[in-house]
């Protein structure tokens, strides 16, 4: 390696008494400080981790929301199983896009990842501060996520955390390794954060086999599995399935009824992007236990808790384990 030395803007007065044993000593010292430091010049091998967010970013983050990919060639998902909820959106072209929440574990891989939409910035006010991991976001929305009270962290922000598998083409093959961003899991359920809880059914109800939502061009399908406990998932009639080759489940399901309207933002085809109403109120479903329950959701502010009731205003508990919330236009 060489390194260049520039000359003293006086040498007279740097260099006067100093013998040349000792500059050459002094040149040494330094090539020799430099090498220590790793400015060897060649390749060197990657460090174990790294974040490249600002420090503290994410620090006493209660969730980690990760916004994956739903269309065919991205499933099976992987670490969508250990999401303690999972939040199904429609976009573009009627198609359907989750956004998965996670607090009391993380896989520690997660995908595939795609990108943010305007609805994550108003469905995530209801957290503290999250920690949001997503592939990227039209222009026109980044500055509105810079200012959101979440913290961002993108490939961009965060670039050893990501990584394409080989085994599926761009965009649907990439992945998070969630032990290299700046969050650590509390342990405790995000539905927590979220004011919810677990408990007994409420009383009432009907029994209920399946139950579909329909977007223009998908379809979510909870079937209930008295052996498991849970509704199997099935996404636009095919089983979904963990990485694993395990059916994918849910303890609890809410069919939130909401309007999407269209928003200012599209995508490249000119296919507009719907934008979820998640703040006002309106009726839902809540199937638990191979029942569902007829609801009312109210949410008055964006920083306010959603709460879901019964016609006559008691709050519904949740069944332990998963919860998916669909969100179905009225």
């Amino acid at each position: 390696m060489s390194v260049a030395l520039r000359r003293p803007a006086h040498p007279r007065r740097s260099m006067i008494h100093r013998p040349r044993a000792s500059l050459t000593a002094l040149i040494t010292a330094l090539l020799l400080a430099l090498l220590a430091a790793g400015c060897t010049g060649g390749g060197g091998s990657e460090p174990e981790s790294e974040s490249s967010s600002p420090s503290g970013t994410g620090a006493g983050a209660k969730v980690l929301a990760v916004k994956i990919d739903n269309v065919g060639p991205a499933r099976p998902q992987t670490g969508l199983d250990r999401a303690d909820v999972v939040y199904v959106e429609q976009v573009e072209a009627g198609l359907s896009r989750l956004l998965a929440v996670y607090s009391s574990e993380v896989p520690p891989v997660i995908g595939p990842v795609r990108s943010a939409r305007e609805t994550d910035l108003e469905l995530l006010r209801q957290f503290d501060r999250p920690v949001l991991a997503f592939s990227g976001a039209q222009s026109r929305l980044l500055p509105a996520i810079e200012q959101a009270p979440l913290d961002a962290v993108p490939p961009s922000v965060a670039p050893r955390a990501y990584f394409r598998g080989a085994e599926r083409p761009a965009p649907h093959n990439l992945y998070l390794r969630a032990e290299r961003i700046p969050y650590v899991a509390p342990g405790s359920q995000a539905v927590e954060a979220l004011g919810l809880r677990f408990g007994p059914a409420p009383s009432g109800g009907s029994a209920e086999e399946s139950r579909t939502v329909r977007f223009p061009s998908a379809r979510t399908t909870f079937t209930w599995s008295a052996e498991r406990e849970r509704w199997l998932i099935a996404m636009d009639g095919s089983p979904a399935r963990t990485s694993e080759g395990e059916r994918l489940g849910a303890a609890t399901v809410i069919v939130q009824e909401v309007t999407v309207r269209p928003s200012s933002f599209g995508d490249r085809s000119g296919n507009n992007t719907p934008f979820t109403e998640t703040v006002g109120s309106g009726t839902a479903q809540v199937l638990r236990d191979g029942r569902t329950y007829e609801a009312r959701w109210s949410r008055p502010a964006a920083d306010a808790d959603t709460r879901f009731t019964t016609p006559d205003g008691q709050r519904i508990d949740l069944a332990e384990g998963p919860l998916w919330i669909v969100y179905e236009a009225r």
